[in-house]
Order: C-alpha cells, then structure tokens, then sequence
C-alpha cells in the first residue's frame, strides 16, 4: 500500500514543525473522512429513519447537531482529550457501557415511532443539542475521532483544527444524503403498517450498528 509521505518511515514528515498540512495528506484525509461518514453507522440510521418519518426540513437541527457535535469532538480529540482512553483504565468500557445503553433508547424510540391511522408519524426529531451531545456516546465517532487524530493531526492547534474542519464540511452533505433517502423512501412507506416495519427495522439497524465496538469486548 502506497502511504502518504508523511507516513513512510524512510521519509520523515516535517508537518509536526510547520503545522501545515501538505496537499497529498489533506487529500488522503478528506478520502477517509467522506468514506467514514457516509458509511452505515449510528448516526446515518438515525437521520435515515427521522429522514423517513419527519422529511429534511424537520431533521435539519439533528444534521446540524451531528455536524457541529462531532467537528468540536474531534478538535478536543485532538488538542488532547483522547489521551484519556490511554490514561484512565476502563474509560473506554464506560463509554462503550453508555453507548450501548443510550442507543437502546433511541432505537426504541425508533420502532414506536410509527404513525397513527390516518396521522404523521409519532415522536419529534432530534433537536441540534440532542444530536451534538449524542456524539459523546456514540463509539463510531470515538473511533473515528480517535483514528483521524492519529493519522492525520502532527500535534498543535492548527492541525487539529484542519483535522476537524476537513470532517466537518464533508460529514454534512454526508449524513444529508442519507436523510433525503428516508425522504424518498416515505412515498412507499404510504400505510402505517408500513412506515411501522421500516422504523422496527431501523432500530435494528441502529442496535446492529453497535456490533464493531461491543465485539472486542465479548
């Protein structure tokens, strides 16, 4: 696999000293930042269903709160937060613990999120601060943060901020393409029978979405 200069061991990278990141990472960056946030995860099943249930405009403040939720998580990532995974034993169990716990939730609240005959769907979208704080417990983007910081980041403000700025114009078009194909999916989802099947098996989804992250822990 051919790695960018700045990974070659033969090849010492200088970006820890400038802080400027040189076209070829930053491109290999924004590869791995669209091909980790448009894949499946906790995130996309959620913006799926509520694309489904509640159409774009409705689920906009939950795109916006993952966007900005996650771009500030990874600039803390990287400014040092993560540290806390090598420092405190067990803090990755905990959070995993949590995740766990608070997407069961969501997941139920999925399923029962069928409408009434004759009505809209049940339950409201999340707000722009629910998905923001969701972003703390949802292990795809711990992994991803985590990843991104070490691969990408040279240490510094400046980095960290390339790193988080980069995820954070890509992940919203990202996770919005998702949303407008639950949009689409609603015209077929036209009987209540239906839109109840697709949201039980959204959250699904959503709880099966946690099985690269509990997996180690089995």
């Amino acid at each position: 696999m051919l790695l960018p200069r700045a990974f070659r061991k033969d090849m010492p990278c200088k970006i820890g000293e400038s802080q400027i990141m040189s076209l070829e990472i930053l491109l290999a960056l924004a590869g791995f930042a669209f091909v980790s946030t448009i894949t499946p995860g906790p995130n996309n099943m959620m913006v799926m269903a509520s694309g489904a249930n509640f159409g774009l405009a409705r689920t906009m403040p939950h795109l916006l709160g993952i966007t900005f939720g996650f771009t500030f998580m990874i600039l803390l990532v990287g400014l040092g937060l993560g540290q806390v995974f090598g420092r405190v034993p067990g803090a990755r169990v905990v959070l995993i613990v949590l995740s766990v716990g608070y997407l069961l939730v969501l997941a139920w609240k999925i399923a029962h999120a069928a409408a009434p005959e004759g009505g809209d769907a049940g339950g409201t979208p999340l707000t722009f601060l629910q998905a923001a704080a969701f972003q703390w417990v949802n292990p795809k983007a711990w992994t991803m943060a985590l990843t991104a910081i070490t691969l990408y980041a040279s240490g510094g403000v400046l980095s960290a901020a390339i790193v988080a700025g980069t995820f954070g114009a890509l992940s919203l078009p990202c996770i919005a393409s998702w949303t407008v194909l639950g949009r689409e999916i609603r015209r077929f989802l036209t009987s209540p029978a239906r839109l109840r099947a697709f949201n039980w098996t959204m959250a699904v989804l959503l709880v099966a979405s946690l099985w690269p992250s509990v997996a180690p822990l089995l």
